[in-house]
This record gives C-alpha cells, sequence and structure tokens, in this order.
C-alpha cells in the first residue's frame, strides 16, 4: 500500500471513534482472543474516556490505530509487578496500547508511520518516556524505533508481548529526519508568534546594565528604527505589555483637559474604553458592531453636535476580529476638526503600513508583529512631552526623557531582541509574504465552506477570523490542531463566547509552514487524504 495514501491524526469524529470500536472488536476478540465476543461485534476499551486515539486513515476509512494515556496505573502495571524498577527514573510517562492495523496494510509502512506519529504526540503533550506491549513478532521492528525490551514477555500463550519502553528523545532526530518542519509546533497566535534564530541569539546573549554606555548605544538605535517605521518623531520603550502603553496613552490624553471621542469595534476597543473609564476622561463613545468598519459619516454627525471634542482614540488593527481600521481616512477627519489622533497599534506594527507622522500618541509592542519577544511597550508621540509630577512616575511618559538615563530598570536582552528583529524587518518583502501565505490559506478554507469573519475590503493581512459553524467548535477545532502541532488562536474568553477561531500571519512563518496548517484543517474537517490543496500556488 502507498504511504501516499495515509492521513495520520488524532480521532475527533463520531464516525471515527465507531470504526475504532469495530476495529478493537475485530483485533483483540476475533483475531487474538483477548475478550469475549458479543452481537454487536464492537468493544469499547475500559480506558476509553482518558484514551487519546492516533489514527491512520485511508480517505473516510479507519486502516490502523492504537491509544494513548497517561494516567495511571497503566495495564502494564497490572502485568509487570513494580513497574517502575525497570525503567529509567525521573519521567513523565505514558502507555501506548491497542495498536492494531487492518490486515491488508500490515506490509506498508504504515506500522512505523503510526508509532512515528504517536511518538510526536507524546512529545507534544509533555511525556518523555512511552511504554507498550509489542507483539512479540514486531520486536524487531520496535527496536529498530528504539524501543528497548524489558521483563519478561506478558500475557497469554495465545496472546503474548514484550513490555519495551521508548525514551522520546531518542526518537526525535528520527522524526525530525523523516519529518522535518512537520515535527515542530508552530504558532499562528497573534503572540507568542514565531522568530527569527538570530533574534534568539540576540535574547540568550549576556545581560548588560541598562546604566551602560552599551545599552544607550542600543537603545538609541532601537528608538531611531521605530521611529523610520512609523514615521514618529519620538519614541519611548517600557518594560510591560501593550496594557502599560494604553495606559501611559490615556494618562497623557488625560492632561489634555479636553473630552474625547472613543471608537469601538471589537473586544480591544472595548478595553481602550476600559483604559478612559479608570483615568477619569471625559469622552463620549461611538460603537459599531464586531467586525463591522467605523461609521464615518455618523462620527462626522457626532462631532458637528460636539464641537468640544478635542482628541479621538481607537484601536488600528482590532485584533479580535482581524478588522483593520481606515489609518488614512481617520486621519483626515481629524485634521477637518482639529482632532489629536491617539492609536493602539500593538497589531498593526511591523505587519501593516502605519504612518504616525501626523499621530499625536500611538501604543505598540515588541511581539506580535514586531516579530521579537513580549515584555517590552512601545509609546510613540509627535508633540513635546513633559513630565507631569502628579502622574504615577511609571506612567509619566514625559519622565522617561527628563533623565539622562534609563530611569527604571530594563532586561538588556528583551531589548536586543527587539533590536535585531527590527534589523531584519523588511517590510515592502513582508507584506508580500504575508499577502501569499493569506491567498492561500483563505482559499483552501473557502473548498471547505471557511470564510474570514471580516470583510477583506476592511480585513488585516496578518489575522484570518473564522466564525465557525455551530456544529462546529472553536475550542475543539483549535485543540485537534494543538494536537498536531499547530497553535491557533482560540482560547480567550471573547473568541469562545462567539466560536471565533484564528489563524494569524505575525511571525517568521514559511510556506511550508501555512501549507501544513491548511492541509492539516482540511484532513480533520473533511476527512480526505492529505492532498495538497495549495500545490498550484507560486
Amino acid at each position: 500500500m502507498s504511504d501516499a495514501t495515509f492521513t495520520f491524526k488524532i480521532a475527533s469524529q463520531p464516525e471515527e471513534f465507531e470504526q475504532i470500536h469495530q476495529l478493537n472488536y475485530q483485533t483483540f476478540v476475533e483475531e487474538i482472543p483477548q475478550h469475549p465476543t458479543n452481537t454487536e461485534k464492537r468493544r469499547i476499551d475500559k480506558f476509553h474516556a482518558e484514551n487519546q486515539y492516533c489514527i491512520c486513515l485511508v480517505g473516510q476509512q479507519l486502516v490502523g490505530m492504537l491509544a494513548v494515556r497517561g494516567q495511571r496505573p497503566f495495564s502494564l502495571d497490572e502485568k509487570v509487578p513494580n513497574l517502575d524498577s525497570w525503567l529509567p527514573a525521573n519521567q513523565q510517562l505514558c502507555e501506548i496500547r491497542l495498536l492494531s492495523i487492518l490486515p491488508a496494510y500490515r506490509k506498508s509502512n504504515l506500522f512505523t508511520g503510526l508509532l512515528l506519529f504517536a511518538a510526536q504526540q507524546c512529545i507534544r503533550a509533555g511525556y518523555t518516556m512511552a511504554v507498550i506491549s509489542g507483539t512479540l513478532r514486531q520486536t524487531r521492528l520496535y527496536q529498530h524505533i528504539g524501543f528497548v525490551p524489558f521483563s519478561e514477555p506478558v500475557g497469554t500463550k495465545d496472546a503474548l508481548y514484550q513490555p519495551m519502553y521508548l525514551t522520546l528523545a531518542a526518537v526525535q532526530p528520527l522524526l525530525t529526519k523523516l519529518h522535518g518542519d512537520a515535527t515542530r509546533t508552530i504558532s499562528f497566535l497573534p503572540g507568542p508568534v514565531e522568530i527569527s534564530p538570530a533574534v534568539m541569539q540576540a535574547l540568550a546573549a549576556p545581560a548588560i546594565s541598562h546604566r551602560s554606555a552599551a545599552y544607550q548605544h542600543l537603545l538609541a538605535d532601537t528608538q531611531a528604527r521605530l521611529q523610520v517605521l512609523t514615521g514618529a518623531r519620538g519614541v519611548q520603550i517600557l518594560v510591560g505589555s501593550g496594557t502599560l502603553a494604553n495606559d501611559v496613552v490615556a494618562a497623557q490624553l488625560h492632561r489634555l483637559s479636553q473630552k474625547g471621542l472613543l471608537l469601538c469595534n471589537g473586544e480591544f476597543g472595548e478595553r481602550l474604553v476600559e483604559h478612559a473609564r479608570r483615568m477619569g476622561l471625559d469622552y463620549v463613545l461611538h460603537a459599531q458592531p464586531w467586525g463591522q468598519p467605523f461609521d464615518l459619516a455618523a462620527i462626522e454627525q457626532q462631532l458637528e453636535n460636539k464641537a468640544e471634542i478635542g482628541w479621538l482614540w481607537c484601536v488600528h488593527c482590532e485584533t479580535s476580529t482581524g478588522m483593520l481600521n481606515d489609518l488614512a481616512a481617520l486621519q483626515a477627519l481629524c485634521k477637518r476638526h482639529d482632532l489629536k489622533l491617539a492609536l493602539d497599534c500593538i497589531s498593526s506594527l511591523g505587519v501593516a503600513e502605519v504612518d504616525l507622522s501626523d499621530v499625536f500618541l500611538a501604543s505598540g509592542v515588541s511581539n506580535k508583529g514586531m516579530a521579537a519577544i513580549a515584555g517590552l511597550s512601545l509609546v510613540f508621540y509627535n508633540a513635546r512631552v513633559t513630565s507631569d509630577p502628579q502622574l504615577p512616575r511609571y506612567l509619566d511618559l514625559g519622565y522617561y526623557q527628563t533623565k539622562d538615563s534609563v530611569p527604571f530598570t530594563q532586561p538588556s536582552n528583551l531589548l536586543a531582541a527587539l533590536h535585531q528583529a527590527l534589523q531584519e524587518l523588511n517590510l515592502p518583502q513582508r507584506l508580500i509574504d504575508i499577502a501569499r501565505q493569506r491567498a492561500w490559506l483563505l482559499a483552501a478554507l473557502a473548498s471547505i465552506g471557511l470564510h474570514n469573519f471580516v470583510a477583506e475590503a476592511h480585513a488585516a493581512s496578518a489575522i484570518i477570523t473564522l466564525r465557525l459553524p455551530e456544529n462546529l467548535s472553536a475550542r475543539q477545532l483549535g485543540r485537534a490542531m494543538e494536537q498536531q502541532g499547530l497553535l491557533l488562536s482560540y482560547n480567550s474568553e471573547y473568541l469562545l463566547a462567539r466560536n471565533l477561531l484564528q489563524i494569524c500571519l505575525m511571525g517568521h512563518l514559511t510556506d511550508e509552514s501555512c501549507q501544513r496548517l491548511a492541509q492539516s484543517m482540511l484532513a480533520h474537517l473533511s476527512g480526505t487524504s492529505h492532498s495538497n490543496p495549495l500545490s498550484h500556488a507560486n
């Protein structure tokens, strides 16, 4: 049988579990008489609720399976007295059971492929060693993969098995050799994102003092690169998340002593409202449904009726939906009404054109589209900023400018990683790469009826948001992809509440990684083999 027809996956569909019960009966009742017969010709394993089934499909037919389970006692605990005495110490153990392959496929590479796929899943789950009772006739093949026999054979005269263990670290080189990138966990999250080896190397460099001349030079060059990227006249780098950066922006808006207009069309717009409320800002709100663009005509009307409004604050890229709000239109509106524009650019920096030359204040972070390590927040500004003793020192943007050196401790490793990411950033080429990868993924998803939540005219290139049908759970699909080593965004409360699943292209992702994701999703949702839906792309 050709391996090209095989699909290895974690069982997730009702019809797959039904075939598992039937194959379990066929193998361990009819072929190997370990259990009594029944008229239904199906056997549900006693540990079924705790098992994770690694299966192989040809089309929608189950042709091979095994179960992985991490809860003690194992079935081997019942067969081998004092099991742990036979095993290397200090291991995170799991047990592999119920290995079964249809007779027509036993002379193929399915056996090896299924065991290696299971080993890959065990590694991702955090296990360091697997134990198994392997059929005696396949002991040499088990040993070729890396299994180590121990103890005497167990079972009955008609069904003898050899206890073995596999140190999962020992099989990793073989997995990498055979499958390459397919053995690695890949992040399609909005953060943490895939980062380059050079950024990781910069992160691992020996730390230097934030008071040193070397750090001051590194900081100044990083700031200069950020200013070139955005057109902003100034930027301060703070230790913290994007929430800190937005608190600093809110503090500066408070100093204006003017009423403002807040725009909201998603979760992070709602968070800006929370920032404003906590800072005691005086504001009016323009809200649109999630995933809908701002109604500029309605905003114009709102501004004409409230001439005292002096600033406008909104999110540029609304991470919760993948909406890219129209920056040029907002800048033009603010010019017409003489408003100071403040922006949350946390999810647009590095993955979209972001011109901050006419923006009063803007927030960003070192991770997400910047493709460095989380932990640094960025505040951009174009007006002169002075220190305000009424503000908490950490939120006082002007305080950072009044000091000859960095006023608070900063980790040089995070700054070095950001600096390296900026050196690598070729924004025009990156936008081309993201657009290409996005097109591949959208085409593959459309073939099974899944479409972007936001209209393409208003969509951010680096975020694909899928609103799944009621019969398809974002949580379940996200977990299924995690088991394939593909990390998607679904686990935030606001996504789960709306059954949204997100694919983010913010990090250093290869075309092969995107193809792997598309193929895995298609195989999981359609039950077909791993054909390449993107093979036509150039």
